[in-house]
């Protein structure tokens, strides 16, 4: 439990940067806001026609006693708005770190300097950061299709496939995060999850808080900025290295 407390840590001294480095931090604010302007529209969007999508995946219900309808209609609302809020969670955090390459940069370099006085020479560029983040998004789009099979289970459906959806995309959040620093080291994609597993309760600690804030209204918004710091320092306790800058 330590360590995975001790992931949950790293989050919250990431909150920290704020009082040391205001000005990088509120640039990374700006590409946030503006995605999550679009996504936010296409929710809204979503939310208004979903009971039409629902009704058309359901066309054999449609003889059903009323009630039985219902149930099905809504559990099946309920599962296309839970696998879309994936979704949107892991393509937001991918398409904002691709938006915001210059800002989130200036943020892991700002950690790296503190930390540890130099930084890691291996440069990471649009393309890599492109790469990751389409990986991310294949990986929660899977992610949100499972949420939401699980979501038609009668009773639990909804509650178990909000806590898969939540744990699963903690741990691919944190891969994305810490992506930048453990590549900058010239460290593989094949050896930076290699790493993450050997250090899975911090890792699931600081993707699952990191997820959770998500879950807030606005708060992908606010978090994405001490998020990226807060990644920087987990890959620096990966490699061995120190983190307290």
């Amino acid at each position: 439990m330590s360590e995975l407390w001790r992931g949950v840590g790293l989050l919250l001294r990431g909150f920290g940067w704020w009082g040391r480095r205001p000005g990088a931090m509120a640039l990374g604010l700006v590409p946030a806001v503006v995605v999550a302007m679009v996504f936010l529209a296409a929710l809204v969007l979503l939310g208004a026609w979903v009971p039409e999508v629902a009704e058309w995946l359901t066309p054999f219900a449609s003889g059903w006693p009323e009630f039985w309808t219902g149930v099905l209609r809504i559990a099946v609302s309920a599962a296309l708005l839970g696998g879309a809020g994936i979704i949107a969670i892991v393509t937001f955090t991918a398409v904002t770190l691709i938006v915001g390459e210059p800002f989130y940069d200036r943020i892991w370099r700002s950690v790296e300097k503190s930390a540890g006085g130099e930084i890691p020479g291996e440069d990471y560029g649009f393309w890599r950061s492109a790469g990751d983040a389409l990986s991310l998004l294949v990986r929660g789009i899977l992610i949100a299709i499972c949420a939401a099979l699980l979501g038609f289970i009668p009773v639990v459906g909804t509650v178990l496939g909000a806590v898969t959806g939540t744990v699963l995309t903690g741990w691919i959040l944190a891969d994305e995060l810490t992506s930048r620093a453990l590549t900058a080291r010239g460290i593989s994609r094949k050896e930076r999850r290699a790493l993450l597993r050997r250090a899975r309760p911090r890792v699931w600690g600081f993707g699952i808080a990191t997820q959770l804030c998500f879950l807030i209204p606005l708060g992908a918004v606010a978090v994405m900025p001490a998020a990226t710091a807060g990644a920087t320092m987990l890959a620096r306790t990966l490699v061995g290295e120190d983190a307290s800058g």
